[in-house]
């Protein structure tokens, strides 16, 4: 049996010694670090810990009443809160580094049509948890504090804590971020076979019940924000069906050639 005409692994002699995998691991962590540490820097420069809290509290302080701030119920918050923001942002803003980084190390270990798959679904994922995040932060906030305030009584003066606002609004943007994923999740689970295309679309009026559940769930119990969530989670879970196909389409693995004898 002749194999001059058998398909060669075209990850055959590139592997490594686990030690030298340790090793670039450590430096890719290392670039990363670095990356979060120089946007740190950079973010204690400007616009410094209590501007960007500042930024963070805007749509809750443009919907309290004229002069309305937020109150520090702990003697630390003051100093915590915003250095928390501080470093979640310098993440964020470093993640594109850290997540090429991680595709630098793991693409060596896959093949071709793998990495079509991959640094698409990494870059496209991380946009959409962006974008998610600016909805909410842009759109949402402002029309929910609006709805909230409005019905709060004349006699009681609006004054929430940082810590508490905080809180809030990481569960808004986790929610809305990965809310977002939608199109990554119908994508994912096409490419692996685990649901068909047309069990997909069969499936898009449970969707429609599912989204406006989680949003009923992960939000705050008004209208605004549920809506807020829900109709994008079905826009996107369209979005996902058509991208699936396209993905079934150009990423799919090199069918074996037949062997010569």
């Amino acid at each position: 049996m002749s194999t001059e005409n058998q398909p060669q692994d075209e990850l055959a002699g590139t592997e490594q010694p686990f030690v030298q995998h340790l090793m670039e691991l450590r430096d890719r962590l290392v670039r990363a670090a670095i990356a979060v540490g120089v946007a740190l820097v950079l973010l204690s420069l400007y616009p410094g810990p209590a501007g960007l809290y500042d930024i963070l509290a805007q749509p809750l302080v443009a919907s309290l009443p004229a002069g309305g701030k937020l109150i520090a119920t702990s003697v630390i918050s003051p100093f915590l809160v915003p250095l928390k923001i501080m470093l979640m942002t310098a993440f964020l803003l470093a993640l594109p580094v850290v997540l090429w980084q991680l595709w630098a190390f793991v693409a060596p270990g896959l093949y071709s049509h793998e990495k079509k798959l991959v640094l698409p679904l990494v870059v496209s994922s991380t946009l959409l948890f962006f974008v998610g995040v600016a909805f909410c932060y842009f759109f949402v906030f402002g029309q929910v504090f609006k709805f909230i305030q409005s019905f709060a009584p004349t006699s009681i003066a609006a004054t929430p804590d940082i810590e508490s606002y905080l809180d809030f609004v990481l569960s808004m943007f986790l929610a809305f971020g990965l809310a977002f994923e939608v199109p990554i999740v119908v994508i994912v689970l096409a490419r692996m076979d685990i649901v068909s295309i047309a069990k997909l679309k069969d499936f898009r009026s449970y969707f429609i019940v599912l989204a406006f559940v989680v949003a009923a769930v992960v939000t705050p119990p008004d209208v605004v924000s549920q809506l807020a969530l829900a109709i994008p989670m079905c826009v996107l879970y369209e979005v996902g069906i058509w991208a699936a196909q396209l993905f079934l389409k150009h990423t799919k693995a090199p069918e074996d050639g037949p062997a010569s004898s």
